[in-house]
């Protein structure tokens, strides 16, 4: 339904005007500002965005080892586990709640500013967790200070790429995204090794120096265009809140992400769970990244192919289907791991469509005040989806103690693709209006 042809003819716009805007209100950039070149320095900018999404998502994403190291060692006598799983949340909710501050560091010192701190705090976070003797010390520091750094280092980043980018737009933000997936990939591999070779001190000791230096070659390379698009200084704009498109889009963001955060962090321990090794748990998180790794430039390019909406709403949909289809039934590894690499490829839709779809609805002045709203709107699934899923684990189900918790991630993909296909139907009617006009 979403792929039909003649349906996503109806829904392609004329060039620079966003959908979710009145006319009065569509904020492009004026006529004497030049057009994205799809090009250029862009590219560069495309691989700094690649190591910066490695180097935050994709060590976030590491978190599921750390998860499975803790559930299984008492290292700390007050925890639960249910303190393991805000932690990890802490990490997704403190990156997109830091927004606005590093949207107004942007503003006001450069996109770099706040990219360098934040590759220091991210840097220290680690560090800082790695001297951690109570529950509450990882709270501060795996928990907040990493998800800090990578809010200061990622928000800043993201609205760069709509910027150099027009009719490539998605492919240049599935490569970007790309890059969550061969750093979660080195990293999953890695930090495992280390566990084993060293134990959990030195793992984080040593990946903090990764991610330093990692992020600092990407702060350097990022360039914005903002002294020739100028986009509005707002870093929140209410009003948008009242069309319904950018209502849908939030929507989709809120009930996808609780299902997202559930399935990347939860699929370690599940290995354990189906009465695999820890180093298996490893390889079933690296599956997923390499899953991320090679699918999401093909998300992108199709996404800029065959419509946004439509791809978004087909990969959201089908990863719903693949989770009760495929993982829930799943009880021998070999089956874990083909979920594993085909889920990865669209579990994370929402981070390479996000910019592009906002772009298209409100226009890129009015880019950073809507993806400023959704990282705010995200944070909250963010920090409680682990946390409800471990609160619907039954351990004494054994290899069935993660039903409830598959059938809440699968339940979430298959509502939140609800509303891209409503969003979908609204753009198209919208695109037949402005044609008999």
């Amino acid at each position: 339904m979403f792929q039909s042809r003649c349906l996503r003819s109806a829904t392609k716009t004329s060039p620079g005007i966003p959908d979710g805007l009145p006319v009065s209100a569509r904020s492009e950039p004026p006529p004497s500002a030049p057009p994205p070149p799809d090009g250029g320095y862009g590219w560069i900018c495309v691989l700094a965005q690649f190591i910066v999404n490695g180097f935050t998502w994709g060590v976030a994403a590491s978190y599921s080892l750390f998860l499975a190291y803790y559930l299984s060692h008492d290292l700390f006598a007050e925890a639960h586990d249910l303190d393991y799983a805000l932690i990890g949340g802490l990490n997704f909710a403190a990156a997109l709640f830091v927004a606005p501050l590093a949207v107004l560091l942007a503003r006001h010192h450069g996109v770099r500013a706040p990219m360098l701190a934040g590759s220091v705090v991210l840097s220290g976070g680690f560090l800082a967790a790695s001297f951690a003797s109570k529950v509450w010390h990882l709270y501060l520091s795996q928990g907040m200070c990493v998800g800090m750094g990578i809010g200061l280092v990622y928000i800043p980043a993201t609205a760069v790429i709509p910027q150099w980018f027009d009719k490539k737009r998605s492919l240049a933000n599935g490569i970007c995204a790309a890059g969550s997936g061969i750093g979660g990939l080195i990293i999953c591999f890695s930090e495992q090794a280390m566990l084993d070779a060293m134990g959990l001190v030195w793992a984080l000791r040593i990946t903090a120096l990764i991610v330093l230096f990692a992020n600092l070659a990407a702060t350097l390379l990022m360039r914005s265009r903002d002294h020739e698009v100028q986009p509005h200084r707002r870093t929140f704009h209410l009003r948008l809140l009242a069309l319904y498109q950018v209502q849908l889009l939030l929507g989709w963001s809120i009930i996808l992400m609780f299902g997202y955060i559930t399935l990347m962090f939860s699929l370690s321990d599940y290995a354990l769970v189906i009465g695999r090794s820890q180093q298996d748990g490893a390889i079933v998180a690296a599956m997923l990244n390499l899953g991320t790794a090679l699918g999401r430039p093909f998300v992108g390019y199709a996404s800029d192919k065959l419509g946004r909406v439509e791809v978004a709403g087909v990969s959201t949909f089908t990863c719903g289907v693949l989770v009760l289809s495929m993982w829930l039934p799943s009880t021998n590894f070999g089956a874990l791991i083909a979920f594993a690499i085909i889920s990865g490829a669209i579990l994370g839709i929402f981070w390479v469509v996000i910019g592009p779809l906002a772009t298209e609805i409100v226009g890129l002045k009015e880019l950073p005040a809507l993806l400023n709203m959704t990282w705010l709107a995200v944070s909250v699934p963010s920090l409680f989806a682990e946390v409800i899923a471990l609160r619907l684990r039954r351990p004494e189900k054994g290899a069935r103690s993660y039903l409830d918790a598959q059938i809440f991630a699968g339940a979430s993909y298959l509502l939140s693709s609800l509303l891209l296909l409503e969003l979908w139907r609204v753009r198209r009617k919208g695109s037949q209006k402005r044609a008999r006009s």
